[in-house]
């Protein structure tokens, strides 16, 4: 799906594959019968935009074959489907029975991580539509926090430079652009906005940048607005914007809300969990006080653990404030009561980047793949899919963009 901001961006909308399993290429093909293309024709649209997870194997065997990549390209034609980002965070293995922390594996201190994500982009310009202007690729946030001794570190940023001279060969050879964006999750190396600052100033804007998600940002009690100046106060480009809601608890001590909360405490994905008092910072946006929210948000504590169990288990407080889980929630459903999303996180981040006189990203990705691991996983997949989509189609169109049609 695209949209054509008021400044003239054309600003694409799809969603990541991410959320279905398949570890080889015929897999990835079944996934656009089964799932893509349904999903388009439940939205009535003649184009659909899907965001490609590939494991490692499958991206190595599209760069060794061509034959292959123009089978995929021709598929995803055939079908009504267009490609202009991949999610290159998760490596292999996405929906093994436990992934937990293993996502984070290879990181950027591995010459793996930096191969991959290469590889990544030159398969990506092969696939972008003609009239594309650019790709992107999302990855990981350089590694999980521990271990990341200094020579770890250092070897990362080596890596980074690398990335940016190999993009800028890929651009040469193909003149094709793709900007690679880190995306700060919880319990990395870089998990807000100001440690993105921290790690990631300096780079070529022209090629790295940060793929924001949502639900992280959320997750970390980060205000939008001064999380989106924090960024491009440090010439940090939104490559890409993971369109997704966290879950939240506006009272972790009651007991409906702890047994709704045990019901999402699964065994495959890390769900961590952040508390930070908040009444202040509810008081001054319902005052309408920018300034006044964005110094409550910065100077407030925000507490957390590195999953949901651990939480439950007693290692947050549940009278401090409420609690916000890394679990991706459908963007238009709300959850079991008395849970709720941070849906209206997101719409603040949305109109922070596009509802201003110009577009300050052009690459959403809606990214629940977390749908198999819901207490109650869903019978219509691709009804649910194509639910999140209209939202954010109806978010994006009340901004002032224009939906486009071929």
């Amino acid at each position: 799906m695209r949209f054509r901001h008021p400044d003239g961006t054309a600003v694409h909308l799809g969603y990541c594959s991410n959320v279905h399993q398949a570890e080889d290429l015929d897999g990835v093909l079944a996934q656009l019968a089964t799932h893509a293309e349904p999903v388009r024709e439940r939205l009535g649209v003649d184009r659909l935009g899907i965001g490609l997870w590939l494991a490692r194997d499958v991206v190595r065997q599209l760069v060794a074959e061509p034959g292959e990549l123009r089978r995929l390209r021709d598929e995803l034609a055939a079908r009504g489907l267009e490609t202009v980002t991949l999610n290159a965070f998760p490596y292999a293995g996405f929906h093994r029975e436990v992934v937990k922390k293993d996502v984070y594996l290879p990181d950027w201190a591995d010459e793996a991580r930096l191969s991959h994500t290469l590889d990544c982009a030159r398969v990506l310009t092969a696939l972008l539509p003609d009239d594309a202007e650019r790709g992107s690729v999302s990855t990981l946030p350089l590694a999980w926090r521990t271990p990341w001794p200094a020579d770890r570190a250092d070897t990362a940023r080596r890596a980074l430079d690398r990335l940016t001279a190999g993009l800028a060969a890929i651009e040469s050879e193909t003149g094709r652009r793709v900007r690679v964006g880190f995306e700060p999750e919880p319990g990395c190396v870089v998990e807000t906005t100001a440690q993105a600052v921290r790690e990631l100033r300096g780079l070529d804007p022209e090629r790295l940048g940060v793929c924001l998600d949502a639900c992280h940002l959320a997750v970390q009690f980060e205000e939008p607005g001064a999380a989106l100046r924090r960024l491009a106060e440090a010439g940090l480009p939104v490559v890409k914007l993971q369109a997704s809601c966290a879950i939240e608890a506006t009272d972790p001590s009651a007991p409906a809300a702890r047994t709704a909360l045990r019901r999402l405490a699964e065994p495959r994905f890390l769900h961590q969990t952040r508390t930070a008092a908040v009444q202040e910072v509810q008081e001054a946006q319902e005052a309408q006080e920018t300034q006044a929210v964005q110094e409550v948000w910065e100077a407030s504590e925000v507490r957390g653990v590195d999953d949901l169990p651990d939480a439950l288990d007693g290692g947050l407080p549940t009278d401090t404030g409420p609690w916000r889980v890394h679990f991706h929630a459908p963007l238009h459903a709300d959850p079991e009561p008395p849970l709720r999303t941070t849906a209206d996180q997101l719409s603040r981040v949305l109109a922070g980047l596009l509802g201003g006189a110009s577009a300050d990203c052009d690459h959403i990705e809606v990214e629940t793949y977390t749908w198999s691991v819901l207490p109650e996983p869903p019978t219509d997949l691709p009804g649910g899919i194509a639910a999140e989509l209209a939202w954010a189609r109806a978010r994006l169109t009340g901004l002032g963009l224009k939906e486009e049609h071929q």
